[in-house]
């Protein structure tokens, strides 16, 4: 039988900036709002039944916050900066303007093409995000006493963790769909050395939640 690991891989819960349409990013460490601490209640309510062996989050507080349920049963859990979002720069955290939103607009597509080491301004490429992703998926694969973790992150860190994950190209990172608190379930392989996509951008669990509070 083939070793496998269980990866409940989440995007943390909604925060004010989510709401409101500003960029986060790594330099902004916003707490959940009432919503987003709503969506974190109802992922734990469901799944909380999962004999999780490791907790794994980025430094931000955002993504604690959205799986403190299982922190507080008292699970190991282990944070690193590697696994944070990706600093989009100088804009982060302000209300964006049209130059803004044509700004990102821009810079994503550009991203799409191809051109993934290109920097937002003062900040990051989606090369640069997967560079300080690479030892932290190392360490986790080296892990196999670990059969089931739990990993919460960022919206485009994910985008791009997925990418490599699954042997796509970079610029293929805006097809893997995310919403805050959603969950994709993967596998690994030990035998085959890759991953398997169980659950993909799910939220059953959000269905009794409201839009909006």
């Amino acid at each position: 039988m083939h070793a496998l690991k269980d990866i409940y891989l989440i995007r943390h819960g909604e925060t004010d900036y989510n709401r409101m349409g500003v960029v986060q990013g790594s330099g902004i460490d916003a707490d959940l709002n009432e919503l987003g601490n709503r969506q974190a209640q109802a992922f734990f309510e469901h799944y909380q039944h999962l004999e999780l062996d490791k907790i794994y989050t980025s430094a931000l507080r955002r993504t604690h916050q959205s799986v403190k349920g299982f922190i507080d049963k008292g699970l190991p859990w282990e944070q690193y900066e590697g696994l944070n979002e990706i600093s989009w720069g100088i804009r982060e955290g302000r209300t964006p303007s049209n130059e803004d939103d044509a700004y990102y607009r821009n810079l994503v597509r550009t991203w799409r093409k191809g051109d993934v080491h290109i920097q937002s301004e003062e900040g990051e490429s989606p090369i640069d995000v997967l560079e300080r992703q690479k030892p932290v998926v190392d360490l986790i694969i080296s892990r196999r006493e670990e059969k089931s973790i739990l990993i919460a992150m960022h919206g485009r860190a994910m985008r791009v963790l997925l990418t490599h994950l699954f042997n796509q190209p970079l610029q293929n990172m805006d097809h893997f769909a995310h919403q805050n608190l959603c969950l994709y379930h993967l596998q690994y392989d030990y035998e085959k050395g890759q991953f398997i996509s169980l659950k993909a951008n799910h939220a059953d669990h959000l269905q009794t939640l409201p839009d909006s509070i």
